[in-house]
């Protein structure tokens, strides 16, 4: 299975998210702020991103595009609750961040698998 690096300032969002992808045998590093997610995959690379957009110290576009430079095959997936403005609008700039997929925090949690089994099949 796969060895995912979720980065999200929400620490039960993180949690969850954690729960869910263990359940399916994958190996889970969670980071709370772009900085921090960053730093960890130096460390440790990962064979998949998942980064919250909206977060403090460093927020996901930046940390997309750090990632980017530094680590051009990189897998992201870029997810978003809104904000100010609707999930939506985040995550149709997203798409030009050269992310593998995006979906809304308000997910059903197989909106998230379904992504996550399309890039590493059992």
């Amino acid at each position: 299975m796969a060895k995912i690096l979720v980065i999200d300032d929400e620490k039960i969002v993180r949690m969850a998210i954690t729960h869910k992808l263990k359940k399916e045998g994958h190996e889970v590093i969670e980071a709370e702020d772009g900085e921090e997610g960053i730093e960890k995959y130096r460390e440790d690379p990962a064979d998949l991103i998942i980064t919250d957009i909206i977060m403090p110290n460093k927020e996901g576009f930046e940390t997309i595009k750090d990632l980017n430079n530094e680590f051009p095959d990189a897998k992201i997936v870029a997810m978003s609750g809104g904000g100010k403005n609707s999930s939506e609008n985040y995550l149709d700039i997203a798409k030009k961040f050269n992310v593998v997929d995006v979906f809304e925090k308000s997910f059903e949690w197989e909106e998230m698998l379904k992504i996550v089994r399309k890039l590493f099949p059992k």
